[in-house]
């Protein structure tokens, strides 16, 4: 009895590990070699020096240990119709308003917007991130400059299809005494990282006030191809005896690992003489 029962856990361990070496074959891997090429596709062999690696568009190709760079599995989630969809580098934001998506621990990425506007967030839990940044109006003269920090906690009611977010950019100005600025919002997600709706309330203050009304963000992002996504980013912005809107409409482009992001700005108010908008051009580097 005993024999039969050991022969038995042996047969199931080693059926185990033939199963998990199917399993490893089958899984899509990127592989990225030092002259900055990346390949797609399922391992087919591999010893101590090459790798045989099946492709889609490409067939076999033998690829030499010492070129690899890089290897890594693929998520069957990036997989759509044959094609690999890569991820998103900056999940947690539009062009520059967040979401309720955050950073997981360890996760950080560096963002510039017409190079004036740099920030650096990272990931301190997967519900808690916190940022900081500067505009360095100081290389224009020395002019006052603003530098800031953005914590915000991010809570998934139901993952991948619900979250809610809340933070504060919270500055001032090094040169002009007694200048603090910042905005503290609050905002709601629904639908998943490449594809989602958001609403937002956000008050701002300075030198200690607070804001009579609230400013209200509503934000989408569409996965549109497997390296495009389109991205509108609006604000309705209280005023004393009016209100105004800015509408922007753009997207963004993943190259490898960074995102360029793009944009068209239209502000509409009362007091406008006519049609104006604004370029705005950003990128996110993960780190």
């Amino acid at each position: 009895m005993k024999t039969t029962t050991l022969l038995l856990c042996i047969s199931m361990f080693f059926c185990s590990q033939v199963l998990f070496a199917q399993m490893q074959d089958s899984s899509i891997v990127k592989i990225e070699t030092s002259d900055g090429n990346e390949f797609f596709g399922q391992i087919v062999d591999e010893d101590a020096e090459i790798i045989i690696l099946e492709t889609k568009s490409l067939g076999k190709l033998t690829i030499s240990k010492n070129d690899i760079k890089s290897r890594t599995l693929v998520s069957p989630d990036q997989i759509k119709d044959g094609q690999l969809w890569f991820e998103n580098p900056q999940a947690t934001r539009y062009f520059w308003g967040s979401n309720g998506y955050g950073l997981k621990k360890g996760e950080g990425y560096y963002q510039n917007i017409w190079v004036l506007w740099n920030q650096f967030s990272v990931g301190i839990t997967d519900n808690f991130s916190i940022g900081a940044g500067i505009i360095p109006l100081f290389l224009f003269d020395g002019s006052p400059t603003p530098i800031f920090i953005s914590p915000k906690v991010s809570i998934p009611i139901q993952p991948d299809k619900f979250n809610i977010g809340a933070g504060v950019l919270a500055g001032t100005v090094l040169g002009d005494d007694f200048t603090t600025f910042g905005l503290l919002y609050g905002t709601t997600t629904f639908g998943s990282r490449d594809k989602n709706i958001s609403l937002g309330l956000a008050y701002g203050f300075a030198d200690g006030e607070m804001a009579n009304a609230p400013l209200i963000n509503v934000s989408t992002l569409i996965r549109t191809t497997p390296r495009m996504y389109f991205i509108s980013e609006n604000y309705i912005l209280p005023f004393d005896d009016s209100s105004g809107v800015i509408l922007g409409l753009g997207g963004r482009w993943i190259i490898k690992k960074a995102a360029l992001d793009f944009m068209g700005v239209i502000p509409i108010a009362e007091d406008m003489g006519g049609f104006v908008i604004i370029p705005m051009l950003g990128f996110s580097i993960p780190f």
